[in-house]
């Protein structure tokens, strides 16, 4: 083939490519909601594929390094109570039997807490977890298109792999890509931030080993006065409001403090390879440059060293996909309530503004504390056969904020894999099950939708 060496696109030739299975429900995506989707898809007896692009699960919680569960919890009236349960809990608990997972910690002055864990857990657990389930996993593959069976049905995802381009045929598909990339190649409609590019801002994680956790201390609550002495000093950092705590091995701490930004000052599109490559090499600059202040600043981290940057950038924001409800900032902080709530979310609102992070609590301790997610927000406008959990799910951006975290897409991700299993047990569309039935499995399954007040008991 003779091409022009100014040619700003070339025609590839027609190719047949072969079919890798034929399946009731794919998954895309390794993440939360992608665990808990296969795992709950493949219990119900259906024939499940995930798609994972690395080679193990967990997501950002593992491939960007974020090693710290949040979300899992509420302040219900007063009181810190763990409200995402169901696949959740099984995956905490094999972590907890491989030595991995720390107690909770409680966070902003008692609003809510969080839960650090070990990489190494994590990955092990969800192997565990979803083989043991029945769902076959495929590694190492990474979603390219799509082919549609007819007009808002998807019927196959194309995928590149160590042994080339394939096809995966199903019934029913979920996107748990977290950028949206399987409802995108389906032309499903979305947004991006604000305004198509107010983005929240990545960042890059890292952990830190050599810590004198005795001479540390509470260092976490001193973080922000030490990064002000330094920048009067004449230091400078790419945010404020820094987050370091300690895991589980108290001389091991992960810091999630870094911003990628592009030239003009906007946020990092983790959707663009060109701003994705760049915003790489930034982050790990940005880490070289805070163990050194942490050498010079923080007490208990003179010795401290760079135990591991994350495999990748740590997107917080792409693709949202639009579909037949948009969970909002307003359904966050007045803790909404819906009739097809198919879980809860209790973080609050945190939005990555340029250097900084902007919290907004929901009027703790005088309420429930969480709001209910509802199932319209899995079910994206224009394909029938498509479900959407997890960080991509229809959410507006501040709304996107609070459930985009771990514990919202376990809840999203185990009601879209136990919504497929139905569609395609009864050969109805995922918009068309019954709602209530949904609802029945997901408790009987240890899920919590929040229908009581959550007020805990005198």
């Amino acid at each position: 083939m003779h091409t022009d060496p100014l040619a700003t696109s070339l025609s590839e030739p027609a190719r047949q490519t072969p079919v890798f299975g034929h399946f009731d429900v794919v998954v895309l995506g390794g993440g939360p909601a992608g665990i808990a989707a296969a795992t709950a898809a493949a219990r119900r007896g259906q024939h499940t594929l995930l798609l994972e692009n690395y080679g193990f699960l967990g997501g950002m919680g593992t491939a960007a390094g974020v090693t710290n569960f949040c979300g899992l919890h509420a302040n219900v009236h007063g009181r810190l109570e763990q409200v995402v349960h169901g696949v959740a809990d099984e995956l905490l608990d094999r972590m907890r039997a491989l030595g991995g997972l720390s107690e909770p910690h409680v966070m902003f002055n008692g609003k809510t807490a969080a839960q650090a864990y070990d990489n190494a857990a994590f990955k092990v657990a969800a192997d565990e977890l979803v083989v043991g389930s029945g769902a076959q996993i495929l590694f190492h593959a990474l979603a390219v298109g799509v082919l549609m069976r007819a007009p808002g049905e998807i019927g196959a995802v194309l995928i590149e792999t160590k042994s080339g381009r394939q096809a995966v045929v199903a019934k029913v598909f979920i996107d748990c890509s977290g950028d949206g990339d399987l409802s995108a190649h389906a032309g499903v409609p979305f947004e991006k931030g604000t305004d198509g590019h107010g983005m929240m801002y990545p960042s890059t994680m890292f952990r830190v080993n050599g810590v004198d956790p005795v001479r540390a201390g509470d260092a976490y609550n001193h973080f922000g006065r030490l990064m002000a002495e330094a920048e009067a000093r004449g230091r400078k950092f790419p945010r404020k409001t820094p987050i370091i705590r300690p895991q589980k091995n108290p001389t091991e701490w992960r810091a999630n403090v870094t911003q990628l930004a592009n030239a003009d000052g906007g946020p990092v599109d983790g959707t663009d390879a060109l701003q994705l490559s760049a915003a790489e090499l930034q982050g790990r600059q940005q880490i070289v440059d805070f163990i050194g202040f942490l050498r010079e600043s923080a007490p208990g981290f003179e010795a401290a060293y760079i135990l591991e940057i994350a495999p990748q950038v740590g997107i917080r924001e792409t693709r949202r996909i639009i579909g037949e409800y948009q969970l909002t900032e307003d359904d966050v902080l007045q803790c909404a309530s819906f009739d097809d709530t198919v879980g809860v979310n209790g973080w609050m609102v945190e939005e990555h503004l340029a250097g900084n992070i902007n919290f907004k609590f929901q009027d703790i301790p005088n309420c429930r504390g969480f709001n209910h997610l509802p199932y319209r927000m899995l079910l994206p406008l224009g394909v029938d056969n498509l479900l959407v959990a997890g960080r991509c799910g229809s959410m507006t951006h501040m709304g996107q904020s609070a459930a985009r975290v771990s514990g919202g897409c376990f809840v999203m991700g185990q009601a879209a894999g136990t919504a497929a299993a139905q569609a395609v047990a009864s050969g109805l569309r995922p918009r068309d099950i019954d709602v209530p039935r949904l609802q029945a499995a997901l408790e009987a399954d240890g899920v919590f939708l929040g229908r009581t007040d959550g007020r805990p008991a005198d």
